[in-house]
Parts: C-alpha cells; sequence; structure tokens
C-alpha cells in the first residue's frame, strides 16, 4: 500500500485508541438468515414458474422513471421517458419491460410532496397487479439524510451519517432510522438505499464523506446495526453499501472507476467490520461498489461485476443470502472496461440480483436475455434472484398489500413528534472544535448584531432556503438581529470586500465554510474578516476538516451538513441554547503536515 494510505491507517489506529473507541470485543458472529416457510418459498416459486423468459428478466431491474403520476405525468417527463426508455409512463414500463423495482428521485420530478408521492406509489402498484402475471414492485430511494435526500420537507429530515457519528448515540441513530422509515413506508417506498457503511478513512474522499458515520470501524459498525435495525423495525428494507468498501478513494465512481488498495488484511479491519455488523443485524439488501479492489479481485474488475467479491467474499464467507443490489448502472465506474449490454451480465454471473437504473433498459433487457437464450446465464440463475427478491417482497407484506392510504400519510409524514425528535438528536451531534478565549457561547447582551457570511452551495431537500439565510433567521428568532449575505464557494474580490465592508460595526461574523481546500479563496476571506478585528466564528457546513486551514478565528465548530435541521442546531449551541455535545467521528489532520493530527477522534469542547 502507497505511503499516503499507509500513514492515514496509522493515524486512524493512534486516533481511534486515543479515543478510547476501538472496539476490544469482537462483533457478533454472522446471523442465519431468517427462516422461511415451506409453503412461502412453494408459492413465490410456483408464481416464478408461470413467468416468461421476459417478465424475469425484467424483475431484476430496478428502474428510474420520469413524472409525479403513474399515468398521467407531465407532458415534458412523458417526452423524457419516451427519449430514454420509448415509454410514456410509469405504467408502460412496467408493461413493457415487467421491471421489478422502481427508484424514486427528485430531479425525475417523482418527489413533490408526501401526498403525490403515495398517490404516485400506488399507482405504479396498481399497474404492476394489472399484469398476467401480477408482482407487486419494490419501491426505493435514496434517503440517507444529511446531503443525500431525494424526499424533501413537510417530510422529516434527520442528520446525515456523519453528523450521527459526532453525535455517538446508537439510539439515537436507530430512532432517525425508524421515525425516516415509517415515513417513507407511509408514502409507498419500502426499501431505502441506507445506511451508508463504507468508513470514511481518506479526508479527500469525494463521494463519500460526511455520508459515512466516521473513520474508525467499530464504531461505524455499531451506527450501521443501530440504523438497519431501526428501518427493520419501520417495516422497510434497509440497504448497506458500498460493498465491499468505498471508504478511502479520491476518485469518484460517478465519473471514474476508483481504485482500492488496501491489503487483504487491511479490508478485513477497515472495510469489513460494518458489513459483518449489517448482516448480523439482519440487513435486507447490500449495494455493490464500483471500485477495483486487487487485494479481493487482482482480475481488476469493478466489485459490482466481480465473482470473487460477491460470490466468493460476501456470499460464501460472510454468509449473506439477501438481496444484492448494484450501485447505478449509468455510472462510469463501472461503464469503463465492459460495455452496456455486458453490464448487466456481468453483475448477474458475479452474484448480483437487482440491476439498478441502467442508461439504456433495451439495451441492458435484451443484454439479458440474449445472455439466457445463448446458455451464458440459466433460466435457474435468473430464478436464484428473483426468489431472493420475491421474499423480500414478500417480509415486506407486498403481496399482501401493496397500497398506502392518505391518512397514514397525513398523521405520520412530518408529524410534530417527528420533528422534535430531529432536532432533539441534531443538538447531540454540533461539535465544537476551537473557543480558545471563550468567546461562544455568545450573548445577546454583547453580540447582538451577526453577520452571517459564506457558502450557499445547491440545496439538499432538507432546506427552507440557502444556509446563510437559514443560519441569520435562526439566530433571529434566538433574539439576535442577524444579517445574510452568500459570498459563494469561490468568493471573488469584489464579494471578499463586501463582507469586509459588511462587517464593520457587528459584534461577531459567523462564516459557513464548505471543503476548504489549500487554494480555496475561503481561505482569503476568512483571513479578511479576521483581519477587520470582529470576532469570527467558523462553521464548517460539509466535512469537518476545515479549521485545519484557518487561522485566527475565534471559534470553530462542524455541523456535518447544511440541511436545516443541522443548521438550526449549530445555530442554538453557538447561542448557548443548547451545550456543544459532538465529538469527531474522524481525525482533522495538520495541513502542512498530513501525518500529525490536529484534532483526533473524539475531540470536542463542551462549555461546562
Amino acid at each position: 500500500m502507497h505511503d499516503r494510505n499507509l500513514s492515514r491507517r496509522t493515524l486512524l489506529t493512534a486516533t481511534a485508541v486515543a479515543a478510547g473507541t476501538v472496539a476490544t470485543t469482537a462483533l457478533p458472529a454472522v446471523a442465519a438468515p431468517a427462516a422461511v416457510t415451506r409453503g412461502t418459498k412453494d408459492r413465490l416459486t410456483r408464481l416464478i414458474s408461470r413467468m416468461s423468459i421476459e417478465e424475469k428478466a425484467g424483475q431484476l431491474f430496478v428502474m428510474r422513471v420520469y413524472g409525479h403520476s403513474a399515468t398521467d405525468p407531465d407532458q415534458a417527463d412523458i417526452d423524457l421517458n419516451l427519449e430514454e426508455m420509448g415509454v410514456r409512463n410509469a405504467a408502460e414500463l412496467i408493461a413493457e419491460y415487467h421491471v421489478g423495482g422502481i427508484i424514486y428521485f427528485a430531479w425525475a420530478h417523482n418527489t413533490r410532496d408526501p401526498q403525490q408521492i403515495a398517490g404516485l406509489s400506488n399507482g405504479i402498484q396498481r399497474a404492476a397487479l394489472g399484469q398476467r402475471n401480477p408482482v407487486p414492485l419494490l419501491i426505493s430511494t435514496d434517503q440517507e439524510h444529511g446531503i443525500v435526500a431525494r424526499v424533501g420537507r413537510p417530510a422529516t429530515l434527520m442528520p446525515g451519517a456523519m453528523a450521527l457519528g459526532a453525535g455517538g448515540s446508537a439510539s439515537a441513530a436507530r430512532k432517525a432510522a425508524q421515525i425516516a422509515g415509517s415515513e417513507l413506508a407511509a408514502m409507498g417506498i419500502v426499501q431505502n438505499y441506507a445506511p451508508v457503511a463504507d468508513v470514511n478513512v481518506d479526508p479527500a474522499n469525494p463521494v463519500i464523506g460526511v455520508r459515512s458515520f466516521g473513520a474508525d470501524p467499530a464504531a461505524v459498525a455499531r451506527m450501521v446495526t443501530a440504523q438497519v435495525k431501526g428501518y427493520r423495525s419501520a417495516g422497510i428494507a434497509a440497504t448497506s453499501k458500498h460493498f465491499p468498501g468505498h471508504g478511502d478513494t479520491t476518485v469518484d465512481s460517478h465519473t471514474g472507476i476508483p481504485v482500492i488498495t488496501h491489503t487483504r488484511q487491511e479490508w478485513e479491519e477497515i472495510d469489513a467490520p460494518p458489513f459483518r455488523a449489517a448482516i448480523a443485524a439482519g440487513i435486507d439488501s447490500i449495494m455493490t461498489a464500483h471500485i477495483q479492489f486487487p487485494a479481493l479481485d487482482p482480475s481488476n474488475d469493478p466489485a459490482t461485476l466481480s465473482r470473487p467479491i460477491l460470490t466468493g467474499i460476501l456470499r460464501e464467507e460472510l454468509g449473506y443470502d439477501g438481496v444484492v443490489v448494484t450501485d447505478a448502472l449509468n455510472m462510469e465506474g463501472v461503464r469503463e472496461k465492459y460495455g452496456d449490454h455486458r453490464v448487466p451480465v456481468l453483475a448477474l454471473l458475479a452474484g448480483v440480483d437487482q440491476l439498478l437504473n441502467p442508461p439504456d433498459l433495451a439495451v441492458a433487457w435484451n443484454g439479458v436475455l440474449d445472455a439466457v437464450r445463448s446458455g451464458e446465464v440459466t433460466e435457474a440463475r435468473l430464478d436464484e434472484s428473483i426468489l431472493r427478491i420475491f421474499l423480500l417482497k414478500e417480509k415486506l407484506g407486498l403481496f399482501r398489500d401493496p397500497f398506502v392510504t392518505p391518512q397514514e400519510v397525513g398523521r405520520t409524514v412530518g408529524a410534530p413528534a417527528h420533528l422534535a425528535a430531529a432536532d432533539r438528536i441534531a443538538e447531540r451531534t454540533t461539535t465544537l472544535l476551537t473557543n480558545p478565549d471563550g468567546l461562544l457561547p455568545l450573548s445577546r447582551r454583547s453580540h447582538r448584531e451577526v453577520l452571517v457570511v459564506g457558502v450557499d452551495p445547491a440545496s439538499p431537500s432538507g432546506t427552507t432556503g440557502p444556509p446563510t439565510t437559514v443560519l441569520a433567521d435562526a439566530f433571529g428568532e434566538l433574539g439576535f438581529t442577524a444579517t445574510a449575505l452568500s459570498t459563494g464557494t469561490a468568493p471573488s474580490s469584489t464579494k471578499i470586500t463586501e463582507a469586509v465592508a459588511a462587517a464593520q460595526g457587528k459584534d461577531v461574523v459567523v462564516v459557513g465554510t464548505y471543503n476548504v481546500s489549500a487554494t480555496s479563496s475561503q481561505r482569503t476571506l476568512v483571513a479578511r474578516l479576521v483581519a477587520t478585528g470582529v470576532p469570527v466564528v467558523a462553521l464548517a457546513i460539509r466535512n469537518p476538516y476545515d479549521i485545519a486551514r484557518l487561522e485566527g478565528v475565534a471559534a470553530a465548530l462542524a455541523a456535518y451538513s447544511w440541511t436545516d435541521v443541522e443548521l438550526r442546531a449549530a445555530v442554538r449551541v453557538i447561542a448557548g441554547h443548547a451545550d456543544p455535545q459532538g465529538r469527531l467521528p474522524v481525525p482533522v489532520q495538520r495541513a502542512d503536515d498530513p501525518s500529525q493530527v490536529l484534532f483526533p477522534i473524539g475531540h470536542g469542547l463542551t462549555y461546562r
């Protein structure tokens, strides 16, 4: 393993031990699959035997579809469906390709509001049950919370994974998943592609980062276990991702193919524990990663297409017999080596069950059919995966009743008790990193006039507006006089000068920072504001590493996301309405010497 990874592994071990977070006991043994009655299995097997090869191939696919309605989407969505899939709507997609699942996205206009989502889900299930062989669909989405949430307000938006890791409470993580799962279930979404089980040991990771619970494998395993149990208690399928582990890479698998250089032993120590824990907790599905992992498969096929990884390790060594779903097949990480016609076939041969969101469904579907007709993939192999998928649908009660009611949506989604729980959980996550002169908590008497400046990145679903506005409004609700000024992720000299002028006469400046790099003009913004003499509070609203590149600030905190629930919690901490309780779930290294730790795992200041 090259020096960059070796130094990071050394840091991980040292900081985890220092924080007292390394597990001293072995993780629980892998649990045996839940018993399935012979009658249920026989009934589902008979259903499979009545299906055509075309129907069987379709059941393996989980596909996107544009529109807010299963039968009557807007014309713009009809046009997109025709262009990309040759069908007008979800009902036609099901009739034409017999898909076994549909994934919801906000950008596909599937998630306007809770009642609309429930109506779409019901329409999809009606279309599925109207087929020659009626089979309900697995409706899924990526509702990780934090920076990845496809369903927005008025649904309850929880803190993301790294924030929960900073909170350190397994019971809070389980409660967050139980609430989130109950709201998804009320809208007819029965499979959530969460929790992330990747151990983020690379601060430069461009795709995981705060989507991970942290850098300590044992702590991540504990949080994954809690969330799996929470989702299961809500009656939906959880999905741990991205097997065999996507936490140590500087390449985004959406745009390229990352190479993980861990040895087999390092995989066992770093990447494997959360997945072992998920299996022990009864995880319903596991998502693959589009990564090369030479120590696990020297062929350098992406893990999604690797039989040694998915069958040899996941199925045989870890004893997992649940549903395996690919990460999206339209990502470049899985498309670089093979064509779109071959990718789904190779995934099936590797041990996959569900084929998620190929770029061209006709090409992928026909690729599977051609492989079956040629004998490369046996019909028995299709039946094996379909039975796993059907058993999951049976477990979720879809064969009994796949429909949801408007009344349940109204009672459950965004319920006041859920929103209050989200606020309580978020308050435990904000991490106070530095406060050398005791500036925090702010006093309304001496720090009434607050200027909020900084980044306003594209808003995730859990926001009511730009972060600077949300922060300023939250200060206002607590009795401060706050002004918001957006300066952007790369503030220009004009914006910096404007911010410096706006700071004149203010009692304190709060700067929202976002992944500050060595060359980022956010550093110049902070330095110029510090030079005004007005106390500057730096609030990292994504990765918590920003403080390593900022000098002279009066205080620094980490919020781990810029959703409303996390930003409001950070303001309550800054203003002294809540005590900071968060502890770093990752080490923050020195910017000038990454071999040295500035703040270890477990670091976090309090006011008491």
